[in-house]
């Protein structure tokens, strides 16, 4: 079972910058992509950004364009997603994910960001 572990939430003023760290337990050979999500009190789970293993490819919620953005270090199994230009609506409790090939999907714990105005 792979484990997947965020770090790097916090409580920031709006407009500031906070950098989350996911760092797998062991190299997933057969990852599709990987994906940050996020979860607000009262909203469900929506999708943030996404990087496929194969290409590097990206995605981003139209919310988080030009302020967000994520990458990923191969040889530290680990998945990054840089904060910029912070808004009170981006807090959130925020899920590192990683979806196989398979169709099997990871999860880590998550991580509270909380941004004030």
């Amino acid at each position: 079972q792979v484990q997947l572990v965020e770090s790097g939430g916090g409580l920031v003023q709006a407009g500031g910058s906070l950098r989350l760290s996911c760092a797998a337990s062991r190299s997933i050979f057969n990852i599709n992509a990987y994906g940050w999500y996020r979860q607000a009190p009262g909203k469900q789970r929506e999708l943030v950004a996404l990087i496929r293993r194969i290409g590097s490819s990206t995605n981003y919620a139209d919310s988080v364009k030009g302020r967000f953005t994520i990458s990923r270090d191969s040889t530290k199994n680990t998945v990054y997603l840089q904060m910029n230009s912070l808004k009170p609506e981006d807090t959130a409790v925020y899920y590192c994910n990683a979806d196989e090939f398979t169709g099997s999907r990871h999860w880590g714990q998550g991580t509270q960001v909380t941004v004030s105005s």
